[in-house]
């Protein structure tokens, strides 16, 4: 193989990811010509209604799946929080990169921390997740939507629109973003499946699986399967309020989860450890946790969550 074309969305942050990937093919291909096809996605276009009311699967991933099916593109990167559990027929995920900082991350020009603003302030987000551990640890707060790209939620917050916003960890290091005096991570909030990970998508009888695989990350590739599984197991999207969060060390699996209701009523949390050799044993671990949640009540708790109004 001689060029690649790799698909990507043409925000700041969508194309860092894709560059970096660029680069890395680039270094380990050195006659490799890798070039960026950038691609406007439904989650892109519509911007003036909150995600949790247009998140079918496929949000920020079917436009670019298209490509790849029809030969456009070789390869897409995506944050892999964002790609669906199930695929389309054909398709799959080739690689699962080293994972950045999985927390969520607190940003505002005028309060040290969540803690510290005053009761009403207004905190914008696109999560139905993190309203959830916001709601449920103080519930006196105004949790407002907030789309767009990075650049515009920060301009918005400059603005004095929001008292605070809550972005990923992983982008704000990525992006190495500054100007902005209180930048703290929320150590409580538990992540969305696959968060700080970049997930590579192909046609699964391309040359790029092979060619790919040089990216994966073993610790990732465990801690993802696992999140994904349990998602899966749940039956739930990326927009739906359920945070999964798995970290493999030295043949040891930690993970915790939690889902429930927007405003915090309703919330089920768990916690588990298990010793792990194979990808199969980490989505074992994932399958086994959503039993435990399903078995409390969770299927319900997600069909009130899916018509809630935010």
């Amino acid at each position: 193989m001689q060029k690649l074309t790799i698909g990507t969305r043409g925000s700041v942050l969508a194309l860092w990811q894709a560059n970096h990937i660029k680069n890395l093919l680039e270094t380990q291909y050195p006659t490799l010509l890798v070039e960026l096809k950038i691609v406007k996605t439904k989650g892109d276009k519509i911007l003036d209604v909150p995600l949790a009311k247009i998140g079918g699967k496929g949000l920020f991933t079917k436009e670019l799946e298209m490509l790849l099916l029809d030969g456009s593109i070789d390869l897409a990167v995506h944050s892999l929080k964002d790609v669906p559990v199930d695929f389309v027929e054909g398709l799959g995920l080739a690689a699962i990169t080293r994972r950045e900082d999985v927390r969520d991350s607190f940003l505002s020009f005028k309060y040290e921390s969540l803690e510290s603003l005053q009761r009403g302030a207004r905190v914008g987000t696109t999560s139905l997740r993190r309203v959830m551990q916001i709601n449920a640890l103080r519930e006196d707060l105004d949790c407002q939507s907030l789309r767009g790209n990075v650049q515009t939620r920060l301009q918005r917050l400059e603005n004095g629109e929001f008292d605070a916003i809550i972005l990923a960890q992983a982008g704000v290091n990525r992006l190495e973003l500054k100007g902005i005096p209180y930048i703290r991570p929320l150590e409580f909030m538990i992540p969305a499946m696959g968060q700080a990970a970049l997930g590579i998508e192909c046609r699964e009888d391309s040359e790029c699986v092979e060619i790919l695989n040089f990216l994966n990350d073993k610790n990732a590739v465990f801690e993802t399967h696992c999140e994904r599984a349990f998602v899966r197991a749940l039956n739930g999207g990326c927009q739906v309020p359920i945070g999964i969060n798995a970290s493999y060390q030295e043949g040891s699996l930690k993970v915790r989860a939690i889902l429930g209701l927007p405003d915090g009523s309703e919330i089920l949390k768990e916690s588990l450890e298990s010793e792990v050799a194979s990808i199969k044993d980490c989505e074992y671990i994932g399958i086994t946790l959503a039993e435990s949640f399903l078995k409390q009540g969770a299927k319900v708790i997600l069909e009130k969550a899916q018509n809630w109004q935010f």
